[in-house]
């Protein structure tokens, strides 16, 4: 095996390998290849690069760079001449991950406080009815302070996630370049 090929065997692994960590979190292997292969390309790409560099369809892979962009790992990025869109790679792998599991996380909260929310409305409900057994006003209760103590966690939640929007993380668990 050459140079070359010695190259392009270190690079697919590390692709592949990228590809199996994002589909861990939800995201197909064919947008984490396409992070990888991205990641590796020292140059902008087009649409049609990209398709050509991994066999998929324009359609899927339209689909992939969105998914990308939205999931701020990817960037459009404009040079003077080029009338198609150029995309790179997000190559700061912090802000990689803080992006990526911001976004998640915030959905994630958002969806769980809306339905605690909305359920513990409907206990208070239940317990303030008169028609209510008394065996489910007490149940009822139960269930919200569960609920309620989950709304903590979520409150927790979102300043955690606050941590890494601001980058105040950092001062609590440096990145390894920021030791000393």
């Amino acid at each position: 095996m050459n140079g070359k090929e010695q190259l392009e065997h270190v690079r697919e692994r590390v692709i592949e390998t990228i590809a199996m960590n994002m589909n861990l979190y939800g995201v197909t292997d064919s947008v984490g290849r396409l992070y990888g292969m991205l990641y590796f390309h020292d140059q902008p790409m087009t649409l049609d690069e990209m398709k050509e560099e991994l066999g998929m369809s324009k359609t899927s892979m339209s689909t992939s760079v969105r998914t990308l962009l939205e999931l701020k790992m990817v960037e459009k990025i404009w040079k003077k001449g080029i009338r198609k869109d150029l995309y790179q790679a997000e190559e700061d792998w912090y802000q990689t991950f803080v992006d990526f599991f911001t976004i998640k996380w915030r959905a994630g909260i958002s969806m769980n406080v809306g339905a605690m929310t909305k359920s513990i409305k409907e206990l208070q409900d239940i317990v303030n009815s008169e028609e209510t057994e008394e065996e489910v006003r007490k149940a009822a209760v139960v269930d919200m302070e569960k609920m309620k103590d989950a709304l903590s966690y979520y409150k927790w939640l979102n300043r955690l996630v606050d941590s890494f929007e601001t980058g105040e993380i950092f001062a609590y668990i440096p990145k390894e370049n920021d030791k000393k």
